[in-house]
């Protein structure tokens, strides 16, 4: 829309002008200078920033002047023309800051401070004023009125008043009256907290600005079109706010803007065809809104543009023409839109880039060698396009170049040798296209690699044993590929290999290489579909941190090997896959058992006939593993029937105690009973509902948390023996590093009980309630904290099949380890589903984490975790539960929270590296907090978002 004032200046209404008299007015009889700075002083903290604010004993107060005081500066007559205690810690508010008496006042300078409270009204009063800067503060409020009467500013920064820092519990008064106190804050729940609301339209009067910076902060509404009379606006900063509506055309008439940033917002429409013609334009910011159709053509026009974004948002048409002739470029991004154009023709050559992306976008054409003559590139990524050819030679032979990611196109032909060349990259990604012949030998010598991905491709031959030399490889992915020959055994050389290591789909043969044990950090392991022979080794089995083991589809024989790894001892565990392998056998779903031919002699020196028995370990193993399957069976079957009245006739009655109960040996029921005296209340370390929870340390010094169940004549019943078979199923059905462990289980009546790892650090939500533990809690451990039971939920509702909820996701029920991983526990009220379908059942939860449609309808899906995950995200960030939060946020239409505020205070403040991950994890947990289920994300979703941020966070850290 139009505005007939866009060329000229907003007067100053008469309200506006009697308010500024009547300011001018305000307490200035016989007030100097002097005496307005002590009563603000007088009105602060005491800090030794104003040590110099004091007036001497032997001169009288109004003949004093300020001249000599720390961040004061006069003119020749005495009065004051700077304040200036930027960088100082300053803290208090300007409220009794008497701003009248001040009218020769050019600059104000109090950027990155501690200062806090609303802007004043009267800030217009200061009508000389060139310099105004208060960035980086935590102030709230709005933009006053006023300010359009500092018609000589050049300068107005109010800049990051929202994401500066941490409210510091030290500046303010703990008095719940106080609107400005920092438990006042928190009642509050953020109203009235935050710089922002609409931006006046009377703020194109500042006609002499050269920089406006409002950015990290809260301002909303339209941006006013006015600003177009801003005529010298070089910096224009509006980024990082909740700005709606479309860009205004008349911005189109700031030629002298060098710098201008709008990402971050909630901006639409199309950008003005005006920014054309802003030929000065160095940084161009629009990342992350919404808007739509083409970029401007000619948006580098005068060639000078530098850092230019689009990313994120719904821009279609071709990539603009004039960055094709743009040397000057140093850094790029584009992805996620659905730009078109040619990737050999509408880009050139630029001496200066260093960062180029623009993934997931429709560009076609070859991939050009000129990419190669972009000698300071770091970066390039042009995954998930339609882009042809072969790989140029001479991208790698850019010295620089760390991250390559070229998946999911259509390139052809094969991986250069040259790759070895590339010696500083840390991320090569081919996946998705058709490449076929052999991977170089050369690769081996990209000794900083840490992510390689080959999959989907074409590739034939070995796998070359020069692949040990990538030492740093975090993870390794070839699978989907024509692979033959054997596995080097090289690849025990990758030590750093954590996430994956992928060889699964290819016609890889021979045996399994025993060096394959030396990867101590592997997490999951996949080298299903070949054709491979032999046995597995026993080293595999030794891998302490694998959580999933797929061999799979293969022709391995012999017997699956015991060992210290805790995944060959559950049953029935879907991260463990040694299906289809017609010679192996074991106690594992999907194997027969194994057996041995022994020859005994007859009693008459006869041949010796062949009697197959079963294979034993100390008589032991197979025995009891088949006892285990035979009682798990009975027992889960006889749940369709009528189960109290048989329970209380024979569930008393039962000799052999053990259902499943075999890791490291056999833990027998005699040694837990030793371990626990009895179930003595000594080694009670929880309490709960159903049962309490015991620490068992057995013989040998193996330490078990034991949860025994409530089965007296009194407390068993149908609700509890539910609760006890849901647990058990939820658990032998699920495996996943982030869910805590069972062992085992028994059912005898009185000593019913259920066998887990011991989480020698307690529940999350006992380490939050004490202030000597919450400090082990730094802000790296509570995003992993929140991390891992996002995985474990995203495990849960997505991998597992049918999907589990689990319907009590509370803190209570997250189990800290000693290396401070999160662990999901509890799963007596655990249900499984099926896709799209709701179950309708009676409340369960925990009251404060259940998501609010349970209290109108009975009916359950996975959305219910998600709402009880949000509410769990914010407790971890801010140290308890957050309580009437929870219902501020599901009414408030300002769903963008400044969470540092509500941060853990008994924390020190997060340095920078890690203030994007808190504010993900508090965004992502307002996203849970919907009240329509529907407008939850999935725990999927989440799980990826946190584990990239987690990476880059450990990446940072390292």
């Amino acid at each position: 829309m139009s505005n007939n004032n866009d060329n000229h200046t907003f007067p100053i209404s008469a309200t506006l002008f009697i308010f500024l008299l009547l300011n001018l007015c305000q307490e200035t009889s016989g007030l100097t200078q002097s005496e307005a700075l002590l009563k603000w002083k007088q009105s602060l903290p005491q800090q030794p920033i104003l040590d110099s604010w004091i007036i001497s004993n032997s001169t009288s107060t109004s003949t004093q002047t300020p001249c000599s005081w720390r961040g004061i500066t006069c003119d020749s007559k005495g009065t004051v023309t700077v304040i200036n205690l930027a960088y100082t810690e300053l803290q208090g508010t300007l409220q009794h800051l008497n701003l009248s008496v001040f009218p020769n006042l050019l600059r104000l300078d109090l950027q990155t401070n501690n200062l806090y409270g609303v802007i004043p009204e009267n800030i217009g009063v200061l009508s000389r004023l060139q310099f105004l800067d208060l960035s980086n503060n935590y102030l709230n409020g709005t933009l006053p009125l006023s300010i359009s009467n500092l018609t000589q500013v050049y300068e107005l920064d109010v800049s990051r008043n929202y994401v500066s820092g941490i409210l510091d519990p030290r500046l303010f008064p703990d008095k719940p009256t106080s609107k400005t106190g920092l438990i006042g804050i928190r009642n509050l729940l953020f109203q009235d907290t935050l710089l922002g609301g609409p931006l006046p339209n009377e703020i194109g009067n500042v006609k002499n600005l050269t920089l406006l910076a409002l950015d990290g902060n809260k301002f909303s509404g339209p941006i006013p079109s006015s600003l177009g009379n801003c005529q010298h606006l070089s910096i224009l900063r509006l980024n990082e706010n909740n700005f709606t509506g479309p860009i205004p055309p008349s911005l189109g008439k700031l030629t002298n803007l060098t710098d201008l940033r709008f990402f971050i917002n909630k901006l639409n429409g199309t950008v003005p065809q005006e920014f054309g013609n802003l030929s000065s334009l160095v940084i161009l910011h629009l990342a992350q809104n919404n808007f739509i159709g083409e970029l401007p053509p000619q948006v580098c026009k005068s060639g000078k543009l530098v850092n230019f974004s689009a990313a994120y948002n719904n821009f279609t048409g071709p990539i603009p023409r004039s960055l094709r002739n743009c040397p000057s470029l140093y850094r790029v991004r584009l992805e996620y839109n659905e730009l078109t154009g040619y990737a050999d023709q509408d880009f050139g050559v630029y001496p200066n880039l260093t960062y180029m992306d623009f993934s997931y976008n429709k560009v076609e054409g070859d991939l050009s060698s000129k990419w190669g003559s972009c000698k300071n590139l770091q970066l390039l990524n042009m995954a998930a396009n339609s882009v042809k050819g072969n790989i140029p030679t001479e991208i790698f032979e850019l010295k620089q170049l760390q991250v390559l990611d070229l998946s999911f196109n259509q390139l052809l032909g094969t991986i250069p040798s040259q790759t070895g060349n590339s010696l500083n990259l840390n991320t090569l990604n081919l996946s998705g296209n058709r490449l076929s012949g052999k991977i170089p030998i050369e690769i081996g010598e990209l000794s900083n690699l840490q992510h390689l991905d080959l999959s989907m491709n074409m590739l034939l031959g070995e796998i070359p044993s020069q692949i040990g030399g990538c030492s740093n490889l975090l993870n390794l992915n070839l699978s989907n590929n024509h692979l033959n020959g054997t596995i080097p055994f090289q690849i025990g050389k990758l030590a750093s290999l954590q996430d994956f290591l992928d060889l699964s789909y290819n016609s890889i043969s021979g045996e399994i290489p025993s060096s394959i044990g030396m990867l101590s950090n592997l997490i999951s392991l996949n080298i299903s579909n070949n054709n491979l022979s032999g046995s597995i080794p026993d080293e595999i089995s030794g891998m302490l941190s694998l959580s999933s083991l797929n061999l799979s589809y293969n022709n391995l024989e012999g017997s699956v090997p015991k060992g210290d790894n805790d995944i060959f001892k559950v049953n029935f565990s879907h991260v463990l896959d040694f299906s289809n392998n017609q010679g192996l056998c074991g106690e594992f779903q999907g194997l027969k058992p194994c057996y041995v031919s022994l020859n005994e002699p007859t009693g008459d020196g006869s041949d010796k006939k062949k009697v197959v028995i079963p294979i034993v370990a100390t008589l032991g193993g197979a025995v009891f593993l088949l006892l285990v399957l035979f009682v798990c069976i009975f027992f889960l079957c006889c749940k369709k029937k009528s189960r109290t009245p048989r329970l209380k006739e024979s569930s008393f009655k039962i000799t052999n105690p053990f259902s499943i109960l075999y890791f490291n040996g056999k833990v027998v029921y005699s040694d837990i009973m030793e371990a626990t005296n009895n179930f003595d209340d000594k080694y009670c370390i929880g309490e709960g509902a159903f049962g309490n929870v015991y620490k068992a340390e057995v013989k040998g010094g193996q330490i078990f948390a034991v949860k025994k169940l409530k089965c007296d004549e009194e407390n068993l019943n149908t609700e509890r023996i539910k609760t006890y078979e849901s647990e058990v199923e939820a658990l032998t059905e699920t495996r996943h590093r982030n869910i805590v462990k069972l062992y085992g289980f028994c059912f005898a009546g009185m000593h019913t009980f259920l066998v887990y790892e011991y989480m020698d650090k307690g529940s999350l939500a006992d380490m939050l309630m004490d202030d000597k533990k919450a400090l082990e809690l730094d802000w790296f451990k509570r995003v992993n904290i929140v991390t891992g039971v996002a995985s474990a939920l995203s495990y849960m509702h997505h991998d597992c099949s049918p999907l589990l909820i689990h319907r009590d996701i509370s803190s209570k029920n997250i189990l800290v380890s000693s290396n401070h991983e999160a662990h999901v526990s509890d799963f007596g009220t655990a249900l499984f589903l099926k896709p799209n379908s709701p179950i309708w059942t009676s409340f369960a939860g925990t009251y404060g984490y259940a998501a609010p449609e349970l209290a109108y309808t009975m009916a359950v899906t996975e959305k219910c975790d998600v709402f009880s995950f949000g509410v769990l995200a914010l407790e971890t960030l801010t140290g308890k539960h957050p309580g009437d939060f929870v219902s501020y946020i599901q009414t408030s239409n300002d769903q963008n929270i400044d969470f540092k505020e509500i941060l853990d205070p008994r924390l020190p403040s997060p340095p920078n590296n890690i203030l994007n991950g808190l504010a993900l994890v508090g965004n992502l947990a307002v996203s849970c907090l919907h009240t329509n289920p529907q407008s939850r994300p999935t725990m999927r979703s989440i799980a990826q978002l946190l584990e990239i941020e987690t990476s880059k966070l450990c990446i940072t850290l390292d």
